[in-house]
């Protein structure tokens, strides 16, 4: 018997689940037999209609904005996203194995009998962006720390990993591997896909439906199938709360009014409020640009731009000093092409000039961060010592 195929019956339809080993050939044997013997009416795979377009055609590079990605805020979301995606790359050569293989054929099997394809899971960026709106500021910090370090460290897979990997997918093993002390992360990533996925198969059309998931999640799923849930709410990407809103304008709001009342009692000390935040924020946020060697002009911009984006939570200096490096030293099509071998390492990400634009965004942001909390502490001291 075949433990690894289950049959339900879920509101008078047949479901077949079809549990895969991310890194077994015999998976995909599974897979393509099943299919074949059940000829389904609806093929269910455990991919986004994103990541299956991404297996199953040839990226147009040609068609990436660098600058439009740094408008529309999705810089840092980005990186995560190649990181990840390295790591994977990274699994998946160690082992020697086509990422995602099982899936393709699933596809490919539905295509020669005839059957729909339905991709269950749920969009990865807003995964990503649901797991990251649900951490903390210290939580995302150390989050960032373990994924630089799983992509610059090149670890060679135990034998314990390699079993971990054969119940596991990929991506939910990659954010687990950094990403393990975050309850939130396995809300997000797991228990909320089990049920996007369970009303993803429920809604399938068809009498015979084949379900082709990984074996991690085939235990969440089959309880969620019980269960309605509302694919929309899930769907959703929180709102940042209003706690949240009102901190980002009364801190600056804050400084604002300790340097104008400074200004009050003594105007040189104002003035020097003034230079002190000029220079901590502007300052840190063009030495931030300048360690990941920026253009001379992004590292301008961004010592420009940082003590006047600093005061509006809806501005960032990385955003001006990234779009000035992405005008000044344009990403070519083979910088995107090369993408998965240079994002493995800090030279990669030096030399290719996309990578190298995310990481002026990043780096020039984290430190105009840091000269904003320098130069916060050091005018509440001149202040307080103004007053008293």
């Amino acid at each position: 018997m075949n433990t690894s195929i289950v049959t339900l019956t879920i509101e008078n339809k047949t479901v077949i689940l079809v549990k895969t080993a991310h890194v077994s050939a015999q998976s995909v044997l599974d897979v393509k037999e099943t299919i074949e013997n059940y000829k389904p009416s609806t093929v269910c795979v455990e991919l986004d209609a994103q990541r299956a377009k991404a297996f199953t055609e040839k990226q147009s590079w040609e068609n990436v904005d660098i600058i439009s990605i740094i408008k529309k805020k999705q810089a840092g979301f980005l990186m995560t996203n190649l990181i990840l995606s390295s790591y994977q790359r990274k699994l998946a050569k160690q082992l020697d194995i086509s990422v995602g293989a099982e899936m393709m054929q699933a596809i490919q099997s539905a295509k020669e009998t005839g059957a729909r394809v339905k991709y269950i899971d749920r969009n990865i960026q807003t995964t990503f962006m649901r797991i990251w709106r649900n951490l903390g500021l210290w939580e995302k910090a150390k989050l960032l720390t373990a994924l630089i370090s799983s992509m610059l460290i090149d670890e060679e897979i135990t034998e314990a990993k390699l079993e971990e990997l054969k119940q596991s997918d990929m991506i939910e093993l990659a954010l687990k591997e950094v990403g393990g002390k975050f309850p939130s992360i396995k809300k997000g990533l797991v228990d909320e896909r089990d049920q996007y996925m369970a009303q993803s198969i429920k809604q399938a059309s068809g009498d015979i439906i084949v379900a082709v998931i990984g074996a991690a999640h085939a235990p969440g799923i089959i309880r969620e199938l019980n269960n309605t849930h509302s694919l929309s709410e899930l769907d959703k990407i929180p709102e940042r709360t209003w706690f949240s809103k009102a901190v980002g304008w009364f801190i600056p709001g804050l400084i604002l009014i300790l340097i104008l009342i400074t200004f009050s009692f003594d105007s040189s000390i104002g003035v020097r409020q003034v230079m002190t935040w000029i220079i901590f924020n502007g300052g840190l946020s063009a030495l931030g640009t300048a360690l990941v060697l920026g253009h001379p002009l992004s590292i301008l911009t961004a010592f420009v731009a940082a003590p006047i984006s600093s005061l509006s939570p809806l501005l960032a200096a990385g955003w001006f000093a990234g779009t000035v490096e992405a005008i000044v030293r344009k990403p070519m099509v083979s910088d995107l092409e090369r993408i998965s071998e240079d994002v493995h390492t800090l030279k990669g990400f030096l030399s290719n000039r996309f990578l190298h634009v995310l990481l002026v965004v990043m780096s020039a942001n984290l430190f105009s961060t840091l000269g904003t909390i320098l130069s916060t502490m050091e005018i509440f001291k001149n202040f307080f010592e103004t007053i008293f």
